[in-house]
Order: structure tokens, then C-alpha cells, then sequence
């Protein structure tokens, strides 16, 4: 019987999966972690540990390196969040166009009674937050993946003009573009002709202050920023500066620092929120389902679908009698794994092998069951990370 071990709430829908596939929650040495925004250390993994399934897009949460060394699997869930956090970005752009919020603070502060003065006091007032509308003007995406692609659409149908950049975009992700949607050549080139600017990439060490005091003044003047992606993805000082000497007009987040409280304080060119970019019981259940889906699929089959550490791999079973084999991508590792299994006068009847950067995945049939002997010696090859016995019951 598969183990599991969850951090965080969980919606119950993903947990209901684990419990039809006969998994059973635990409080130690599980063969699968389940989390949301819990900051894993190596310590919790455990000695059976398999695999960690993150309910959400981003894994920065997770010691991902530490895994790979590991031979542990690494899932997010791209795209179970997507159009609660497009929703989200349409209501950023909306809260730094319209006055909306200074038109709030205004409606709850005043203290009139009569109710002809406050209708006057009203109407008098409401050209004090006028703005502007979406249509005719010009969004720029910067990522184009599961996000990016549902907000061009989104963006698409309230008239705006639209352009995208994403150096990594994968054929998938382009075919779910609007074909409106202008390629970028480069960031800065998005940045000269957007009015508002969108980030929906990855915190990863490449994109750390992606957006900072450089390329903030290649920003057209009087953009808005929007940022509910990742808090370290924007240099929230060079922000802040920008803000002060008018070239850039609003910047939306769901980080808040200390330094933007204060300038939200002040002024009214920044609207922070809590991180609600998937926070909607939609998004929680739509993840949920995904990462238990996708931890029940490995560990019952080897089965790998949106993993940050190691390559996409399946493969239909023709024999009950499963190795899973994690290995350093190293050369002659296959014959290696398969010169054992001949050894022990076993016959292979499929097999799949996969590989990404210095790590590479095996799922192997056999014809006949596998003895705790050749499990043993397989572990002992050097370069081999974990091997797990996946047999179905007769």
C-alpha cells in the first residue's frame, strides 16, 4: 500500500483520489509529500520518500536540487490556477486604471446624514477618480504558458491590443495563443509600446529581479505593472523609484515589502493584496485533483506529467511486473541495469527510457516477478539513485 503525507490544506476532491486508489495518509516515511505553500526542508524527507506533488504553480517552497540528488520526482500543477490568477490580473488593471480604490476610501469616509448632501458630496467628487479603459490599449505578457495564454484571451475579448514575450515558449503553449497576440523580440521591445505590462513567469535564479532600475526606464511612460506571479521577480526599490519620478504610473501586487506598505501609505500609485492569485475554491480543488492524479499515476505506474526535475515518460503496461529505475545520466547505465536483469534470468518486455540534464528514468516490464535479490543488486550499481518494484496485484 502507497503512503502520503500532507502539509497545508488540502481540498478534499484530491484527497478523496488518494483514498479510491487504497493510499493511506501517514505521519512518517511516506512514499509521497502533498503541499501547497509549506517550505520543505531536506530533513522532511523521509527514507521511502518518492516523490512531492505541489498543489500550485510555483515550487520555490521545495528543495528541488536536494531531490534530483535524491532521485525524488518534483510536480507542480501548470494550469490548475490559470484562470483564477487571469481573473485576478484583469482586476489589477481595472484597480490601476479606474480609482477604484480611492473611490472606496472616499465613499467610506464620508460622515454625512442627510442624504441630498451626501448624493451632492458624491456626484461632486467622482471626477476626482476618473480614469481610463482597457480597450484600445495595449497589454504586454511577459510568459505565455498556461497564464499568459488564458489572459491574452481574456485581454482579447475586453478590445485590447496585445503582445507577448516568452523566449521558452513551449508548441503547445503558442497554440493556445490568440494569433493577435504580437511576438516579442525581446523584453525591452514589449516594454517601449505596452501600456500595462503582466509577469507570469517562474522565480528561478535567471529571473530573479527581472524587473529592476535597467529596464524599468525602457518602460512606455505611465505604464502599470502588474505582478501576482513571484515577489522576487520585481525589485520593489527600483519600483518605488520609478514611481516617484512619474515614469512609471501603478504597480499591482500580491507580495507586499515593507518599503511598498509604506508607499501605499502615502500615495496612491500602489495597490498591494494578500497573495490571492489562486486563492478561489476553484483553483484549490483544481490543483488538489491534479498533483493527487499526478502522485498516484507515478506511484502506481511510474507515470511522470509536469515535473520540475525530471523528464515527461509513460508507458502502457504489458506485464504486471514494473521497475521504476532512477540513475545518473551517465553512459553505458542501460546496459548496466539490463546486464543485471539478464543475470537473473529475466526477459524485458518493454521498456521506456527518458533523460533530462543529469538525470534519466527506466520503466522496465519484465515477464515474470521481480525477487528482493536483483532489487538489491540494482541498488548497488554505482550511479543508480532509487529503484521501486511497482507489482500489480492478480
Amino acid at each position: 500500500m502507497n503512503k502520503y503525507k500532507i502539509f497545508n490544506n488540502i481540498a478534499e476532491d484530491g484527497l478523496s483520489i488518494l483514498s479510491d486508489h487504497q493510499f493511506e495518509e501517514v505521519a512518517e516515511n511516506p512514499d509521497g509529500l502533498l503541499l501547497r505553500s509549506h517550505k520543505l526542508t531536506e530533513k522532511e524527507f523521509g527514507k521511502n520518500l518518492s516523490c512531492i506533488a505541489r498543489a500550485g504553480a510555483g515550487t520555490n517552497n521545495i528543495p528541488i536540487e536536494d531531490a534530483t540528488k535524491k532521485g525524488i520526482v518534483v510536480f507542480n500543477t501548470p494550469g490548475a490556477n490559470a484562470n483564477a490568477v487571469k481573473e485576478l490580473v484583469i482586476c489589477g488593471m481595472l484597480l490601476s486604471s479606474r480609482g477604484i480604490v480611492e473611490g472606496i476610501n472616499f465613499a467610506q469616509n464620508l460622515d454625512l446624514d442627510d442624504p441630498e448632501a451626501l448624493n451632492k458630496a458624491m456626484e461632486s467628487q467622482k471626477k476626482t477618480f476618473a480614469g481610463n479603459e482597457l480597450a484600445g490599449k495595449t497589454l504586454g505578457i511577459v510568459g505565455l504558458g498556461a497564464i499568459g495564454s488564458m489572459l491574452a484571451q481574456a485581454a482579447q475579448t475586453l478590445g485590447m491590443n496585445l503582445v507577448g514575450y516568452d523566449p521558452h515558449i513551449s508548441i503547445e503553449a503558442a497554440w493556445r495563443l490568440p494569433r493577435e497576440v504580437k511576438k516579442a523580440d525581446s523584453m525591452e521591445a514589449l516594454l517601449k509600446e505596452s501600456d500595462y505590462v503582466s509577469l507570469h513567469v517562474p522565480l528561478v535564479e535567471t529571473t530573479k529581479n527581472l524587473i529592476n532600475s535597467s529596464n524599468l526606464k525602457k518602460f512606455k511612460k505611465g505604464a502599470r505593472l502588474i505582478n501576482l506571479s513571484r515577489g522576487g521577480i520585481v525589485n520593489s526599490d527600483d519600483v518605488i523609484s520609478e514611481l516617484e519620478n512619474g515614469n512609471l504610473d501603478k504597480f499591482v501586487t500580491d507580495f507586499p515589502t515593507p518599503a511598498l506598505i509604506q508607499r501605499s501609505a502615502a500615495k496612491n500609485d500602489v495597490v498591494l493584496l494578500p497573495h490571492l492569485g489562486a486563492s478561489t475554491k476553484e483553483a484549490e480543488v483544481n490543483c488538489a485533483v491534479m498533483a493527487a492524479n499526478q502522485m498516484v499515476n507515478y506511484l502506481k505506474d511510474g507515470t511522470i506529467v509536469n515535473s520540475v526535475n525530471f523528464p515527461m515518460i509513460s508507458q502502457a503496461r504489458s506485464t504486471p511486473h514494473r521497475l521504476v529505475v532512477i540513475n545518473h545520466n551517465e553512459p553505458g547505465m542501460i546496459s548496466s541495469i539490463t546486464d543485471s536483469i539478464a543475470a537473473s534470468n529475466l526477459n524485458i518486455a518493454d521498456m521506456t527510457n527518458k533523460s533530462r540534464d543529469n538525470i534519466a528514468i527506466n520503466l522496465i516490464d519484465l515477464e515474470s516477478e521481480i525477487s528482493e535479490e536483483l532489487l538489491g543488486k540494482l541498488r548497488s550499481v554505482e550511479h543508480i539513485l532509487m529503484v521501486k518494484y511497482l507489482n500489480l496485484p492478480s
